[in-house]
């Protein structure tokens, strides 16, 4: 997290941090199998795409900014991967990492040149983007023709005994972590986000600054939708609705603040778990069905929301 964040954003992250120790604790007692390797291992697969989304999530908004667009672009991406498949799999992973760049680059431009506001630009790609997927692919899911077989040994594969997602996201946080924390650019984002005035007066390239961090949210998205992809052996053209959401929720859990400047990779980390393992003992227990999931998420969603707004006005 930045070093100049607010104390009362720290002791937040805390917070999540013990709300999600009692989710695991709770989750142990009600479920023997809850912290078994099988279901950690279930829960990190699973919630890699949520992870990637957030990583580039906790960037933009660190600028400031808002992408509601990563749902559209891991949709778009996944049916890339699976059109792409028989040409091999790095060829197919380089399209949907260029796919998600180029939706990236196209938010960058609305919001830089066109000076549309982030959330109405996002938006745009959002529709945009689905509409175009759906018109050219059907609102259906898209199985693999062709490189099933090399397709999915890389969705099952391990490294170290790990699903080969859990190694990625943790490249993906830990490159995002230093990027932030330990380069210019990083610093460009936190000073965009504090202000944009100020930023300008350090000699802060503040349009460059967003284009690239909307690029690379872009990409991340087409990251996802990469992995995606591969671990269900298909591509879906409906698929994302309301995961930006989820991403959001993870971001603001997490301790960065949604008016941009404050937060960081770390605490986005445990976000991402507490609704990751939580929404597993949801599942587990069966306690919510998929329709009370979403209030919950709403609710949460609101309540960070609200206890950011406190903070702020205390910070001021």
């Amino acid at each position: 997290m930045n070093p100049a964040a607010p104390l009362g954003i720290g002791l937040r992250v805390w917070g999540t941090i013990a709300a999600l120790a009692v989710v695991l604790i709770v989750g142990a007692l009600r479920n023997p199998d809850f912290l078994g390797a099988e279901n950690v291992l279930n829960v990190l697969r699973q919630n890699a795409v949520l992870a990637l989304l957030a990583t580039g999530m906790t960037i933009v908004i660190l600028s400031g900014g808002i992408d509601l667009s990563v749902g559209s672009i891991l949709a778009f991406a996944s049916v890339v991967t699976v059109k792409l498949a028989g040409l091999g799999l790095p060829v197919a992973a380089a399209a949907t990492l260029a796919v998600g760049a180029a939706a990236g680059v196209g938010n960058g431009l609305l919001v830089t040149r066109l000076q549309v506001a982030p959330f109405i630009a996002t938006l745009v790609t959002l529709l945009a983007l689905r509409g175009l997927t759906i018109a050219l692919f059907g609102e259906e899911t898209v199985a693999l023709t062709e490189g099933r077989a090399a397709v999915m040994a890389f969705g099952r594969a391990h490294v170290l005994g790990l699903p080969v997602q859990v190694p990625i996201v943790a490249a993906a946080f830990l490159a995002g972590h230093v990027l932030l924390s330990h380069t210019r650019f990083g610093r460009a984002v936190y000073a965009v986000g504090g202000s944009e005035d100020s930023a300008r007066l350090l000699g802060v390239d503040v349009a460059a600054t967003k284009l690239a961090v909307y690029a690379l949210s872009g990409m991340l998205a087409g990251l996802a939708g990469f992995l995606f992809a591969v671990r269900i052996g298909a591509g879906i053209t409906n698929y994302g609705l309301g995961l930006e959401l989820d991403a959001i929720t993870a971001v603001a859990l997490g301790g960065t603040l949604l008016t941009g400047g404050v937060g960081g990779i770390g605490g986005t980390v445990v976000g991402v778990l507490l609704v990751g393992f939580l929404f597993n003992l949801f599942n587990l227990d069966a306690t919510l069905d998929t329709f009370l999931q979403k209030v919950v998420r709403g609710v949460l969603l609101t309540l960070v929301v609200v206890l950011q707004g406190g903070l702020t006005r205390r910070r001021r």
